[in-house]
């Protein structure tokens, strides 16, 4: 690989570690090609990404971020999975490991915050954003469905009313 190859990569790192909200390092030693593609599907699906990149290209892209310190993550065969979104990495790569043991979480950092194996665990089991978006909307039209239904309560009861007057009168 040539001095131009490696500035590109180092430069599209730095991209990756700059816009994502969260980074998961994990080591795939011994997966297959499949396993992989089988990996980057889930991710993909999710709205995540995977890369894998030579660790000494990573640890200077990881010079003066906000991830430096996971700088000392990169040991090993290690592959990358990161998103916007600071949960769905963490739970497509946690899902994934718990499923094929052959992909180990070492850890990763979150909005700039060093995660180990176990904290990274911890974040996936956050709710997602969509999950928040939805569970608030739903926290703001349960009150609005229940005075539809209260004020709809009299009027239904005037109306089974009047409905068994008019059988007993026929």
């Amino acid at each position: 690989m040539d001095r131009a190859r490696k500035e590109q990569i180092v430069s599209e790192l730095g991209q990756i570690f700059e816009w994502a909200g969260v980074v998961v390092v994990a080591r795939y030693s011994g997966m297959t090609v499949e396993n992989m593609e089988d990996f980057r599907s889930q991710m993909r699906e999710a709205g995540g990404f995977v890369r894998v990149a030579k660790n000494r290209l990573a640890r200077i892209a990881l010079k003066d971020s906000r991830y430096e310190d996971m700088s000392n993550l990169m040991t090993g065969m290690t592959v990358l999975a990161y998103s916007e979104d600071p949960v769905t990495a963490a739970k497509v790569a946690d899902a994934y490991a718990r499923k094929n043991r052959k992909l180990e979480l070492v850890g990763g950092s979150l909005d700039g915050s060093t995660l180990d194996a176990a904290g990274v665990k911890r974040v996936a089991k956050l709710p997602s954003r969509e999950e928040l978006i939805a569970s608030l909307v739903g926290c703001i039209l349960a009150p609005a469905a229940g005075l539809a239904s209260a004020v709809g309560a009299p009027a239904s009861g005037v109306a089974s009313l009047l409905e068994s007057i008019e059988e007993k009168a026929a």
